[in-house]
């Protein structure tokens, strides 16, 4: 019997850290609201293409040697393809409140359109497809984390992201934000 007690202890002693560790990691639910009503977690800025009520979440893991971000959305457009990039700054009433993509390695240049700044390794591009119900889901990994404080929202673009030099991560007027506090 003391064996078991003593087994016993020993597996919680190993295990209760695990479980009481808290997690930093932001994770974000929201419904869009259209911008110009207020402050809101989510708002959109094309009602036809993300509609009022419509859900968006974000989500960002630490990961070894990384990040990982998820979005997911539902009840926006169906069967498009839309951009989706993390940006520096929260979302406000303008689309262009939000500013640029966030970069791991800054561009010299603004607006960054030089595939060696604007990439899927140097930015976390989240492009998706919707299904008929306009349900859409993306995860970027990279190998990097966010520098606290300059990285605060993540867009939703008219259509998938450009690559051509001139054009590099470019993806069209900016649909729809969400704030989320990245970190």
């Amino acid at each position: 019997m003391p064996f078991l007690v003593s087994a016993v202890a020993a597996a919680l002693a190993v295990t209760a850290p695990l479980s009481t560790t808290p997690r930093h990691d932001p994770n974000v639910h929201g419904r869009f609201e259209a911008a110009g009503s207020g402050t809101h977690r989510a708002v959109t800025f094309d009602k036809k293409a993300v509609p009022e009520k419509s859900r968006v979440a974000v989500a960002e893991r630490k990961v070894k040697d990384g990040t990982r971000i998820v979005l997911r959305v539902r009840g926006i457009q169906a069967g498009r393809t839309y951009g989706a990039h993390v940006h520096q700054k929260p979302c406000g009433n303008a689309p262009d409140d939000s500013g640029a993509h966030y970069q791991n390695v800054k561009d010299p240049k603004s607006p960054s359109v030089d595939p060696k700044y604007a990439n899927p390794q140097n930015e976390a591009w989240l492009d998706f497809t919707t299904d008929k119900r306009g349900n859409g889901r993306s995860t970027a990994t990279v190998k990097w984390r966010f520098r606290a404080g300059e990285a605060r929202s993540v867009v939703i673009h008219e259509h998938a992201t450009e690559t051509a030099p001139g054009k590099a991560g470019t993806a069209g007027s900016r649909l729809a934000c969400v704030n989320v506090p990245f970190d």
